[in-house]
């Protein structure tokens, strides 16, 4: 076959990624659907979210390294085919228990699909380029915040939930064709061996880095994943409203992404993160003072966009300086570490919401970004401890 340039491999990539996003995150905005349709109360509808980053958190890393020796080209058609045919099955899930099942699935093919894209760019593009290619691959994961989600949720509440998985699953299909036909065949990328990963996890400071992706994005969901309901019962929002509220989350996504970058360049990432956390406990306690006016709610929904996207640019220089040799083991831990965050927060979020109601989750989606804060410094303590050492 021929070799396609690497820019439109990149593309095809990158839009494999929007699909992986939309699908993935799109549910944050269909819980009042699916819950009413399916009989769910907000907390147990939340378990889509749950049910999904868990089973990526646990599966992806393991897969990447027992599928190892597997063409590049065929993983990733295979991946995505996985997770085009899991949200098929559910736009089909009759019952609580079929959808969450076909949200595990989908999973298995996201596990497969999004770092195996990262290696595949990084392993054409030449050094001076890889930066550049990792950005463009991942900015389809961005996009799909800005019109993924929000228009996944429109189709939801238009058409019904169901025909937005069965949207993902169409869209899905075409990018399986592209995949097979123009990413280069025999593609043999060094994969993250289970040997690797266990090396990593036994160091406490690889691990304590690690985790400050999981307990920051982790407060960010505690209020992310139940934000469609929080708004209908406070601000008396319907099918427009949440459509619009998302919308203008993603865009402040995206600002967050170029944001992070520019400021880790300047100051530094210890910085910039610590400056993030802080900003996230101030903001998002005000979650919990709803209703307000409308022009104001959307000013905290950028700020708080922003400063939430803003730090994976940070995270991720964070950990390659910490140890240039094992980085691409530190980046695979660091993307399950994402989907923990997200799990743990939408488990965390639902039992708020049982114990005290969706008014209580701006206060502990604050005291956890405070618990981030917490970390990223006994973290840098103990990585400054070390290197004095040696």
């Amino acid at each position: 076959m021929q070799r396609s340039p690497l820019s439109l491999v990149i593309v095809i990539l990158s839009a494999a990624n929007f699909m992986i996003g939309m699908g993935a995150f799109m549910v944050v905005g269909m819980l009042t659907p699916v819950g009413r349709d399916l009989g769910l109360s907000p907390e147990q509808a939340g378990w889509m979210m749950t049910t999904y980053a868990l089973g990526y958190a646990v599966l992806s890393p393991v897969l990447v390294a027992m599928t190892g020796q597997v063409g590049r080209r065929r993983i990733l058609a295979f991946g995505l085919g996985v997770f085009a045919l899991a949200n098929l099955a559910a736009s089909l899930a009759w019952s609580e228990a079929g959808l969450f099942a076909a949200r595990g699935l989908a999973a298995v093919g996201a596990g497969l699909v999004t770092p195996v894209a990262a290696a595949v760019a990084a392993h054409l593009a030449p050094p001076d380029r890889q930066a550049r290619a990792l950005a463009s691959v991942f900015f389809g994961l961005t996009l799909a915040q800005v019109l993924g989600v929000p228009v996944g949720g429109w189709i939801a509440y238009t058409f019904g939930w169901r025909w937005a998985f069965a949207t993902v699953a169409v869209l899905t299909l075409p990018i399986v064709a592209l995949i097979w036909l123009r990413i280069p065949a025999g593609l043999s990328v060094p994969p993250v061996t289970l040997a690797d990963l266990g090396r990593t996890l036994a160091n406490p400071r690889h691990v304590l880095a690690v985790l400050f992706t999981t307990v920051f994005l982790g407060a960010i969901y505690v209020i992310y994943t139940y934000l469609a309901p929080l708004l209908t019962q406070s601000m008396g929002f319907g099918r427009d409203g949440i459509t619009f509220v998302l919308l203008i989350f993603g865009l402040g996504a995206v600002l967050g992404n170029i944001a992070g970058g520019q400021m880790t360049d300047r100051i530094g990432p210890g910085r910039t993160l610590l400056i993030l956390a802080i900003t996230q406990v101030v903001l998002m306690p005000w979650f919990s003072a709803l209703p307000m006016p409308v022009g104001l709610l959307l000013v905290l929904m950028v700020g708080w966009a922003v400063f939430g996207w803003a730090f994976m640019a940070a995270q991720q220089v964070r950990l390659i300086a910490l140890d240039p040799r094992n980085v691409s083991v530190l980046l695979a831990l660091n993307a399950a570490a994402v989907y923990i965050g997200a799990a743990l927060g939408s488990a965390t979020g639902g039992a708020v919401i049982a114990a005290q109601g969706l008014d209580a989750l701006g206060w502990v989606a604050g005291a956890g970004a405070g618990l981030a804060v917490i970390m990223l410094i006994l973290a840098d303590r103990l990585i400054a401890r070390e290197k004095a050492r040696s």
